[in-house]
């Protein structure tokens, strides 16, 4: 084989991290640099209630882990409210690929299973990678790491593997963290009761 193309197989992957500051994005960000990656992160206001937070928190992460954060804001779209939010990770993604700096690599998104989200799930991995494929000729991959994991076991994925989740911020409705209301941080009540 050409040493061009063992130099090409062994350099380290461009992996671009969807950085919302909560704790699936986080854990997102250790997976690949741990497997020794360039990773750097995009934190993406799309007009979310606790848009402020998850910045915060995202900028926090970004230089726990030594990696550049890049932002997005988007300005005409209404607000958004806590809960589900149709289309979302679907917007997020192709706005990281409009945003992606290299001719190939990953986006990656901390998406899991075990919600009744549908862009949670194998089949919207796949075929927003159909769509990346399109437009990419299969250059730019979607990193999904923990699609088939549910929530605790990125928690105890985190806590094993000493990731900061005390700088992370999952609260849908701006609040301070646990607010009691709504889902995110209901699930992360559960969590730490289970810890």
């Amino acid at each position: 084989m050409p040493k061009e193309k063992l130099d090409e197989l062994s350099a380290p992957l461009a992996v671009l991290v969807l950085l919302s500051g909560g704790i699936d994005s986080t854990a997102t960000v250790h997976f690949y640099k741990t497997q020794g990656n360039s990773v750097s992160g995009l934190f993406i206001d799309f007009g979310q209630i606790s848009g402020k937070r998850e910045e915060a928190a995202s900028e926090f992460i970004a230089d726990f882990f030594k990696i550049k954060l890049h932002k997005v804001k988007c300005s005409g779209i209404n607000s958004k409210k806590s809960g589900y939010i149709s289309g979302r990770n679907a917007f997020l993604l192709h706005t990281a690929l409009m945003n992606f700096p290299f001719k190939k690599g990953i986006i990656a998104i901390g998406i899991h299973s075990g919600t009744n989200y549908i862009d949670c799930s194998n089949s919207f991995a796949i075929m927003m990678q159909q769509s990346f494929d399109l437009y990419t000729d299969g250059q730019v991959n979607i990193g999904t790491p923990f699609i088939n994991w549910k929530k605790n076991e990125i928690y105890y994925y985190s806590q094993k593997n000493g990731i900061p989740l005390h700088l992370t911020y999952s609260c849908e409705l701006g609040k301070k963290q646990p607010c009691g209301e709504c889902i995110s941080c209901k699930d992360l009540e559960a969590l730490n009761a289970q810890s």
